[in-house]
């Protein structure tokens, strides 16, 4: 079996992550919107502070927003940023609001290894927060699943 060098390896998972369209999070990723920990415990809900901002996970089949069903966009709930279009919103039969594809430019993403498991965490890009996972079990054209706490968006119809 031929290794491949840690940087090839590296490399390669950047490019992929690029050629998805998806930029990386990093610990020094600088935000538009920033606030201190008091602040967003005062903007937030506390189940949404526990999700934006501590990486909770809401309970399945437990967000109004799994149901809904009209045209408009998915914004994040710490910043109003537009996420996700109705329009890529999908039943995954998971408990969670699920999407094919963010909006260009709307989410970053980062590895989660946390619980064993080996994930792709998704963060908005404006502020950082966490806004759940993206597999690759999806259906086409992307063949990719963002699985979206509700609580960690706002729908805005139009």
């Amino acid at each position: 079996m031929t290794r491949l060098p840690r940087r090839r390896v590296l490399l390669l998972g950047t490019g992929s992550i690029l050629a998805l369209g998806l930029r990386p999070a990093s610990a020094k990723t600088h935000y538009a919107v920033t606030h201190s920990d008091a602040q967003w415990r005062r903007l937030l809900t506390p189940a949404q502070y526990n999700i934006l901002r501590e990486q909770g996970t809401e309970p399945p089949f437990s967000s109004p927003l799994l149901n809904e069903h009209r045209t408009g966009t998915f914004d994040c709930a710490g910043c109003a940023l537009p996420l996700f279009s109705s329009t890529t919103k999908y039943d995954s039969g998971t408990g969670w609001p699920s999407f094919y594809e963010a909006l260009p430019g709307a989410v970053l993403t980062r590895a989660d290894d946390s619980y064993g498991m080996e994930r792709t965490e998704v963060h908005c890009r404006r502020c950082g927060s966490h806004l759940g996972h993206l597999f690759h079990d999806g259906p086409p054209p992307t063949g990719l699943r963002y699985c979206m706490n509700g609580l960690a968006l706002n729908f805005t119809p139009g």
